[in-house]
């Protein structure tokens, strides 16, 4: 299993209440962690998941709380809990179909919106606007570029998704991407805080289709090239055609 938020609590240093109005309570911690392993492949649909006292102390959370959320998102159709030597809780084997009920376009809208503010402070953060560097300059290469590392890293992402077919697996990779540049240009902290936001969004509707993916992969190659010589206004723009992005 993905230790998605950490042993000791999600968001280190980071206080949320700032960006989102309020940080996450224990129950939309749970149903958005559980609903981003399922996007990341850490479990699928039919599979058990761990026992509330061990995704309590991953999540930093009481155990009732965890029980409480776990027994809400079985009566929500997205868990099922099973009795016996066998049983336990496990991800509903029709969760697709249930997310798709679920589907809330207005939260969804405002998710969306609150994503890309966050992706564009995060480039411009890097840039040094909003943390005392140059404008143009990105703090660890000799000319304004990110440290080669954390590039390579998203640029295998990127490389990746345009070379499988599958649905699933373009799904998971363009969500590790975000995960992984909210790493990079932000830290742990804000990976935590982007693991949260990205799990919710994958509760609000149906998943993107597969040619739309595609078409995201552009604008993040596009956006990696851009940081890769500092050039920020470019980068930002990037960001912003990632959520207009259309197939060609």
């Amino acid at each position: 299993m993905v230790n998605a938020a950490g042993k000791f609590g999600p968001y280190t240093g980071w206080d949320t209440r700032v960006l989102a109005g309020r940080g996450p309570t224990g129950a939309e911690l749970v149903r958005s962690r559980i609903a981003l392993r399922v996007r990341l492949g850490s479990v699928s649909p039919g599979d058990r998941l761990p026992d509330a006292g061990v995704l309590a102390e991953e999540l930093g959370i009481s155990e009732i709380t965890v029980r409480r959320a776990l027994e809400a998102m079985c009566q929500d159709g997205l868990l099922d809990r099973r009795r016996g030597r066998a049983g336990g809780t496990f991800v509903a084997t029709d969760w697709d179909a249930v997310v798709a009920v679920m589907y809330d376009a207005e939260e969804a809208a405002a998710l969306d919106a609150f994503h890309l503010l966050l992706e564009c402070g995060l480039v411009a953060h890097a840039a040094g606007e909003l943390g005392g560097e140059l404008p143009g300059e990105l703090p660890g290469g000799p000319h304004g570029g990110l440290l080669d590392s954390p590039l390579d890293g998203l640029r295998a992402l990127v490389e990746e998704m345009e070379l499988t077919d599958d649905p699933a697996q373009l799904l998971e990779l363009e969500t590790r991407f975000h995960l992984d540049l909210a790493q990079a240009l932000g830290g742990a902290g804000i990976r935590e805080f982007a693991a949260d936001l990205l799990g919710r969004q994958c509760l609000l509707g149906p998943a993107p289709a597969p040619a739309q993916v595609r078409a995201r992969n552009r604008c993040h190659a596009d956006l990696l090239d851009e940081l890769a010589r500092g050039a920020m206004d470019p980068a930002v723009r990037a960001v912003k055609a990632h959520q207009h992005a259309e197939p060609r």
